[in-house]
């Protein structure tokens, strides 16, 4: 049978017992203890009625119960369907409809949205973590599910089309679910562990592995579990046999509380989103002191991580390496930078990933080192499509001499040495006056300044130039910013017509909990061109 994260689940638990799984606020687990837990989950939700392939929406922060309940559902052959836990009702509304959920498990500090929910969804809550019950009682806890069950191993068939959703937030538009069916999603993961990307290798192939020697087996994985890269930052670790740690993370960060977790339980990995999260870390290494040796690696995924920040963490922590992930929820291993105190690697630039290509407008090959953009592709495993969605799937995936390759939307340069100069989302660039300019691009630009400590670019309405290049900054200069110098600063970076015409200071957060920009927020500042 191919790959299924159920079967890698019962195999490391039985290889593993004494051994620690799960550490988050509520304490420790050792892979005995999360063994039976969360077999005790799997028929608390198969006696509640749901079977194979339902679809279980994840309505919850960062904790021990959506780890258990992912592991709950692997077991039991439901559907992982993340939720932003950010969504009012109207979005949870929406989630909940198209992609189909069958059950809904929410934190019972969201109670107030879920219980505006309107009657179309109202069937589909299923319960709630954290309390024991609600006084109507028609709605359970996770606890109360699991009381009474049987904790031994499920006997159950599974299979490697089980299904994986991952929900895409995206800047624009609806989430739309990813579908990884179970064998293809291990197949893109441990390409380099299984030696290969054949569908044959089974789940006991993956296991087999335990006993080799790896780095990174503690991490604390500080990126949302309701985003891809936390959620598979789990599934990595416990394929590994290893110990994830978590925390809470329904408030602001705390960059404090994440050293102290380092410390205490030896973390050796810290999974973070970009500079949101990196910036706040390196102010709480300026300010105080951790034991940090057992770090080995801190890895992003998915938002900038700008150099000087780099840099400057290495110099904190000179035995650490910084991994930068260039990947998304349909596409994972576009590109990677590897960055350590022998070397520094360039803001937003990476080495093309193992069978990723870029193509051109008409599909055609970009050569490395022609100096043409060009949309990334990756071919090798990959999901299925979006659910519920065929016109959005056929623009994603679709075949280029007779390979079946995935677009997820980056556009790039590639060097002669396989280097990729992202530019940024096809659907973000800014068409100004028939230039095309890519907001990362001067994004980056703006953060070089010294006293720019974030910003954020987009294009506005524009009756002259069609769209204008729009800047919000966020400013740490103690004199008032002079945007005529701002602009000054950037000519000896940027061309002309990408210096944005309108720059604005902000002291609004500028981006979300998660480290995705707040682009709708920011251009709500400015007042519409007539």
């Amino acid at each position: 049978m191919a790959i299924n994260f159920g079967e890698v689940l019962d195999q490391v638990g039985g290889r593993r017992r004494d051994e620690l799984a799960l550490t988050s606020d509520t304490g420790s687990l050792t892979w005995a203890e999360f063994t039976a837990r969360t077999n005790a989950l799997a028929r608390g939700l198969l006696a509640r009625g749901l079977k194979a392939g339902d679809k279980v929406g994840f309505y919850l922060f960062n904790g021990a119960d959506y780890v258990e309940l992912l592991a709950a559902c692997l077991k039991a052959r439901l559907v992982h369907v993340n939720i932003n836990f950010r969504y009012l009702s109207n979005e949870l509304d929406y989630v909940l409809n198209d992609v189909d959920v069958s059950a809904l498990v929410f934190d019972h500090r969201l109670a107030d949205r879920v219980d505006q929910l309107p009657a179309r969804s109202r069937d589909r809550i299923l319960c709630f973590s954290n309390e024991d019950a609600r006084e109507n009682g028609a709605c359970s806890s996770l606890a109360q599910l699991r009381a009474g069950q049987d904790t031994s191993a499920l006997t159950i068939e599974r299979a490697g089309e089980d299904f994986i959703f991952i929900c895409t937030g995206g800047t624009t538009g609806h989430p739309k679910a990813v579908m990884w069916e179970q064998a293809d999603l291990a197949r893109a993961l441990f390409r380099e562990a299984l030696g290969s990307e054949s569908r044959d290798h089974s789940s006991s192939d993956l296991t087999s592995k335990l006993d080799e020697p790896k780095v990174y087996t503690a991490p604390l994985i500080a990126s949302p579990l309701m985003h891809g890269a936390g959620l598979l930052a789990v599934l990595t670790t416990f394929s590994n046999g290893g110990h994830v740690i978590v925390t809470d993370n329904n408030g602001p960060f705390d960059a404090d509380q994440h050293w102290r977790l380092v410390e205490e339980h030896k973390a050796d990995a810290l999974a973070i989103v970009g500079d949101a999260f990196a910036k706040p870390l390196l102010q709480a290494l300026e300010q105080n002191r951790y034991n940090l040796e057992s770090l080995r690696l801190i890895g992003s995924s998915g938002v900038m991580w700008s150099t000087p920040v780099k840099k400057k963490l290495i110099q904190h922590i000179p035995q650490v390496k910084l991994f930068d992930s260039l990947g998304s929820s349909e596409a994972m291993g576009l590109g990677a930078s590897m960055m350590d105190k022998n070397g520094a690697s360039q803001t937003a630039r990476f080495t093309l990933g193992a069978n990723c290509a870029v193509f051109d407008e008409d599909n055609n090959p970009v050569l490395p080192g022609s100096g043409k953009s060009g949309f990334l592709a990756r071919s090798g495993p990959m999901p299925r499509g979006y659910y519920n969605d065929p016109d959005k799937t056929a623009r994603t995936f679709r075949k280029i001499g007779g390979e079946r390759y995935c677009f997820p939307g980056d556009m790039c340069t590639v060097d002669a040495d396989l280097t990729i100069n992202l530019l940024g989302r096809g659907s973000s660039c800014i068409n100004t006056g028939g230039e095309k300019v890519f907001p990362e691009e001067v994004e980056e630009a703006l953060k070089l300044h010294p006293d720019v400590s974030d910003a954020l670019v987009f294009g506005l309405d524009d009756p002259k130039w069609g769209q204008s290049v729009t800047a919000v900054v966020l400013w740490s200069g103690d004199k008032e910013l002079e945007v005529a110098d701002l602009r000054q600063f950037l000519r000896g970076y940027l061309a002309p017509y990408k210096i944005p015409k309108r720059i604005r200071v902000t002291d609004k957060a500028m981006r979300k909990a998660n480290g995705k920009a707040d682009y709708a927020g920011m251009k709500a500042l400015f007042p519409r061109v007539a």
